[in-house]
């Protein structure tokens, strides 16, 4: 089995209360495949929410304490985002899966870019909140844009 962001298996969590959702991947859920997480609703964010971005980093700076998650106004959402890597983490190590496909510019989920804190929509090199704890924890993550080199890689996930 494999891990998704909750947004690309169909799930309307995303901040703005829409899904990113992949046709394939949506699939591996119906097929019984993959689970699905969204770390920042596991964190208790509601659905939909303010926007939020790491400022000073990313999201390995985040768990050394050295940048941190505040949302659109402001408001300092660290512990928060902190809180849902660690239990969707432990909803995946429970399930013995350690390979992971998440949501691209993500502060949660990234991981090869994400926005650079601004509210600008300007975008910077670096991983998002989650994203880094599971790295540190030694599971195997890809971003939405890396479908393809997942499919070589683990091609029995989409058979």
């Amino acid at each position: 089995m494999i891990g998704i962001s909750a947004c690309l298996g169909g799930i309307a969590c995303r901040y703005d209360g829409k899904s990113q959702s992949r046709d394939e991947l949506v699939e591996l859920v119906e097929n019984k495949k993959a689970e699905m997480i969204c770390p920042e609703v596991l964190g208790g964010l509601p659905i939909p929410r303010k926007p939020a971005e790491i400022i000073g980093g990313d999201g390995y700076d985040v768990l050394e304490g050295k940048a941190r998650v505040v949302d659109i106004d402001g408001e300092d959402v660290t512990s928060i985002y902190l809180a849902g890597a660690e239990k969707a983490y432990d909803n995946l190590k429970s399930k013995g899966i350690n390979v992971l496909i998440v949501k691209e510019n993500s502060p949660s989920c990234g991981s090869q870019f994400i926005y650079d804190g601004t509210f600008t929509g300007c975008k910077i090199s670096g991983i998002g909140v989650a994203t880094a704890f599971f790295k540190s924890k030694g599971l195997k993550v890809y971003s939405d844009t890396e479908l393809e080199e997942v499919k070589m890689d683990y091609p029995n996930f989409f058979n």
